[in-house]
């Protein structure tokens, strides 16, 4: 397999804002092409592309929780790229919903949201650019978002904490079925990081409970988050394929 270290064609879901835009801008300063994903957010999508290094890049817009569209935002990508060699399955929700505090129909709709786009997407996604990779014949790679909240626990947000340890499941699953295509997929957990999403956290009553979370003090940047992400995708990582890697300061430990 001959997987390059650059000048790859690389897809990011959820590359609007936040974490997505920093993978995106990691990639495009490693000298790979991007597809900048967008679900609704186009201006902050289109920020995000004139953001990036380089030229060759793509902007491709869908609903992931819609399979069709999801299909779609493939198609776009391979097509504006000339294929793909990394998928980068960023795209997620997560909406606030203690079980003491929200009512059963909204419960509902909040976990079938979450499954619909945090799980059910990513499995699509996987797929589609996965069996992409198998007929370029040149491996590749996949990596997943997931979140140290799969393994601690998470009150406030159940949804999104099952969601994501089901990703890591996947994850894991599909490095098996992958490996014999020299395709490597592999999932960081993040623990909190900074972003525009989560600033009034930081800077609210909770701030200095959040920074202390990390004996280092502070929260996670998405660019060292990024970076990691760069790595597992490059050919270097292959024998990284399977694992779930930690990013939380020290601020979640297990064995």
């Amino acid at each position: 397999m001959t997987l390059p270290a650059t000048g790859r064609r690389v897809l990011v879901s959820g590359a609007s804002r936040g974490l997505g835009r920093a993978v995106a801008q990691a990639f495009a300063t490693n000298g790979d092409r991007v597809a900048v994903h967008f679900g609704s957010r186009v201006d902050e999508a289109r920020a995000t592309f004139e953001s990036l290094t380089g030229t060759g890049h793509v902007l491709v817009g869908g609903d992931l929780s819609n399979p069709a569209e999801a299909a779609a935002v493939v198609d776009m990508a391979a097509e504006g790229l000339g294929g793909i060699d990394v998928l980068v399955n960023n795209a997620a929700v997560n909406i606030r919903h203690p079980l003491a505090e929200t009512p059963y129909e909204e419960w509902v709709a909040v976990w079938q949201r979450h499954v619909a786009v945090n799980l059910l997407a990513t499995a699509n996604l996987s797929h589609l650019a996965g069996r992409l990779m198998i007929e370029q014949g040149a491996g590749g790679r996949i990596v997943n978002i997931g979140s140290r909240g799969a393994f601690r626990g998470e009150p406030d947000h159940p949804a999104y904490g099952a969601t994501k340890a089901a990703v890591h499941a996947l994850g894991q699953s599909l490095a098996v079925s992958l490996a014999p295509y020299g395709i490597g997929v592999a999932s960081v957990a993040p623990g909190f990081f900074a972003t525009e999403r989560v600033a009034p956290r930081l800077e609210g009553p909770e701030g200095k409970a959040i920074l202390e979370q990390s004996p280092f003090g502070r929260v996670g940047s998405a660019e060292e988050i990024a970076a990691a992400v760069l790595w597992l995708a490059s050919p270097a990582a292959e024998w990284s394929s399977g694992t779930i890697l930690d990013l939380n300061g020290a601020s979640h430990l297990r064995s």
